[in-house]
């Protein structure tokens, strides 16, 4: 088990380095290839925030979860998304009890599987917005109200959402305010041929590789702590805050922003940013981000949050493309 010290600030940040690579290595044991998704999903919940994950069906998103969560030592809960789930089936219900000495009744509430580290919402755009709505309230405000009373989630709390980006028929996409507040957008692709080969070999045969507790609930937390006391310069927040500004149409100098985007990333971008560079950099052994860690942060940021026009739809170009062209044009 990993303890890491809070007190020496740079030793925390190699110890978080060494932790980063020991729980890839034990991911390693189950998943094949996918190094940039599984990197994405350790900056996400060190900086304490969500993931929507995007990725046809078959390509092991369940596995992965439940295998960083065994890496992690947190308890997992998997929420299968449907049209007639309900929010209690999410948060939890009162059931009425009776006391057998004295007859009296009362409620008693039974907590719903909301009520663990690592939750998996699987197909969240299949079910009505008034569920979609009771895990995104948990997700901002790490708590359940029910009745008069209110119920804490435990920490960490990390949510990975799941969606299907083929079938589209009976579906409730989520509104751009409840996408907004997902830290990152992932996009899970098939796996290149030679990792297909060795996925094929290892899961058709006998051998079922076990993965080993790498940190616990109390590190996650410690580590949380430390990368928002990580040190970023004014010249990266800037650059951060240029970034979200120029995918504006209204403020933005570039023609194809104008030409390509309804609408630009508010606010929240500008932090996910700063957040996920600073992450990337201590995973990285680094004391302070730099403009790569941003680079390499901003497709999976600003993916769910610019709104394309017809333009772009009409030619298909896609809201990674604009990103692109925007980090080549913005100075660093």
């Amino acid at each position: 088990m990993t303890i890491i010290n809070l007190a020496d600030e740079t030793k925390a940040a190699e110890n978080l380095s060494l932790a980063a690579d020991s729980i890839k290595e034990q991911i390693a044991r189950r998943i094949i290839g996918q190094d940039k998704v599984i990197e994405e999903l350790l900056i996400v919940l060190l900086a304490g925030g969500h993931v929507l994950l995007i990725g046809v069906p078959g390509l092991a998103k369940t596995l992965l979860v439940s295998t960083i969560s065994e890496a992690l030592e947190l308890k997992f809960s998997r929420i299968q998304f449907t049209p007639d789930l309900m929010p209690s089936d999410i948060t939890g219900t009162e059931v009425l009890e009776q006391d057998r000495s004295t007859g009296e009744r009362f409620f008693r509430f039974v907590k719903g599987p909301i009520f663990g580290n690592i939750i998996l919402a699987d197909e969240i755009n299949r079910t009505p917005p008034k569920t979609q709505a009771a895990l995104l309230q948990a997700m901002q405000e790490h708590e359940v109200s029910t009745g008069n009373q209110t119920f804490k989630v435990p920490e960490p709390f990390f949510v990975l959402a799941t969606q299907n980006p083929i079938e589209q028929e009976g579906t409730y996409p989520l509104p751009e305010a409840q996408l907004d507040r997902f830290m990152f957008n992932v996009n899970i692709d098939y796996p290149k041929f030679d990792e297909e080969v060795e996925i094929v070999k290892k899961t058709t045969g006998a051998f079922e590789p076990k993965v080993e507790p790498t940190l616990s609930a109390d590190d996650i937390i410690k580590l949380q702590k430390l990368v928002r006391r990580i040190p970023v310069s004014d010249r990266i927040v800037e650059y951060c805050v240029r970034l979200t500004n120029s995918t504006r149409p209204g403020k933005s100098k570039f023609d194809f922003v104008k030409r390509y985007l309804r609408w630009g990333a508010g606010p929240r971008a500008s932090q996910y940013l700063v957040l996920g560079a600073k992450t990337r950099a201590v995973l990285h052994g680094n004391l302070t981000p730099s403009i790569e860690d941003v680079r390499e942060v901003a497709l999976p940021v600003f993916r769910h949050r610019i709104i394309t026009s017809f333009n772009a739809e009409a030619e298909g170009v896609e809201t990674d493309d604009i990103t692109k062209w925007i980090l080549e044009k913005i100075e660093e």
